[in-house]
């Protein structure tokens, strides 16, 4: 066998368990322990993730992706052993002031999302754009995937409705926020602005956050409800793990997770080709333009990113998790207004391609 094929396998293997890792060592040590012992571990993941990044930007080889997989059960016996008596006031006091961290870190986190998802959106509207221009029954094939983006994201609305709109604030909330993107859809029509691509996308986007909104706190199980007694017996514990994974992992949580490293990934590839001279261009992430050395600083900590962004939705309560999620919509709708009312005419060249 190709060592080159081999090692790639090996590589791509540990990055697949450390994540794994993380998304089920997090969880499990607040169900199995206690808050104090959750943000313990999330603090000690974090700072192994800054060091690895860290690594990673000094040495670059792939051989940290591997020795770093014994790194996560270690940190995790760790915390277990310094939460199996009284933690010591100091770690205490230093997982306190974590947690206030990953709170006040929240909007941040609200903020990369609704920009990263306009930023797809408007290069997807790009690209739909040049595919449009090579022939007409591409321009046929664009309107049907964005008539059906635009029937799904309203299906998927109404379908939430009941729960998302339970009550009188969230339905208010809900029609502001369908009116205003109606609005822009429209404005952005008339001024040449926008394109039926972007407009669908943000669409789904918008009918994704209202989906998340309808769940209530009947839709969470208590991660408390899992506990066991630790080290009694291995096999209660097994079954705890089981049941956990089953029952208790909160299925909005690994979505939100996902669709927000997802969409973030994704902003960082774009991200080189904001201030380029041709948006289609290959650009180099090392070529030293401000956006390129943001989206390395991205791609190298994306892991601390994946820790702390986890951390902070798994300490969320339901009804913090919601009224978020209504801040994600109404700023992302705020960001496409700004950017339709300061973007060039459409008869601009620069603007050519959000014109449908």
């Amino acid at each position: 066998m190709n060592p080159w094929l081999l090692w790639s396998a090996v590589s791509h293997t540990a990055r697949l368990s450390t994540a794994l890792q993380i998304l089920l060592f997090l969880p499990l040590t607040l169900a199995t322990l206690s808050t104090q012992a959750f943000l313990l571990l999330s603090l000690l993941l974090s700072v192994h993730s800054l060091i690895h990044g860290t690594l990673i930007l000094l040495w670059g080889s792939n051989a940290l992706s591997v020795m770093q997989v014994p790194m996560h059960p270690f940190l995790l016996l760790v915390t277990f052993n310094a939460f199996s008596q009284s933690a010591q006031p100091w770690l205490a006091n230093a997982v306190y002031w974590w947690g206030k961290l990953l709170t006040f870190c929240g909007p941040s986190y609200v903020a990369m999302e609704g920009l990263s998802s306009l930023l797809f959106a408007q290069k997807a509207g790009q690209i739909g754009r040049g595919i449009a221009d090579e022939a007409e029954s591409y321009q046929f094939a664009i309107l049907i995937a964005a008539a059906a983006a635009f029937v799904a994201a309203a299906w998927w609305v109404v379908i939430a409705y009941p729960a998302a709109a339970a009550s009188p604030l969230s339905s208010t909330l809900l029609g502001v926020a369908l009116t205003a993107f109606l609005f822009l859809v429209l404005i952005g029509f008339r001024l040449r602005r926008t394109n039926v691509v972007e407009a669908s996308l943000l669409a789904l986007f918008l009918a994704y956050n209202v989906w998340l909104c309808g769940f209530d706190q009947t839709s969470f199980s208590d991660p408390a409800s899992s506990y066991a007694p630790l080290l009694s017996n291995i096999l209660p514990h097994l079954q705890t793990l089981v049941n956990f994974i089953t029952n208790t992992l909160p299925k909005p949580v690994l979505v939100a997770l996902l669709y927000r490293l997802s969409i973030l990934q994704v902003a960082s590839r774009i991200l080189p080709t904001i201030g380029a001279d041709d948006w289609e261009s290959d650009q180099d992430v090392n070529d030293g333009r401000p956006t390129s050395i943001m989206t390395r600083i991205l791609l190298t900590y994306r892991q601390l990113i994946f820790v702390m962004v986890y951390s902070h939705l798994l300490l969320l309560d339901p009804s913090s998790q919601v009224w978020w999620r209504w801040a994600n919509i109404m700023f992302t709708l705020f960001l496409w207004a700004v950017e339709l009312v300061v973007s060039p005419d459409g008869d601009d060249d620069s603007a050519k391609w959000k014109v449908d």
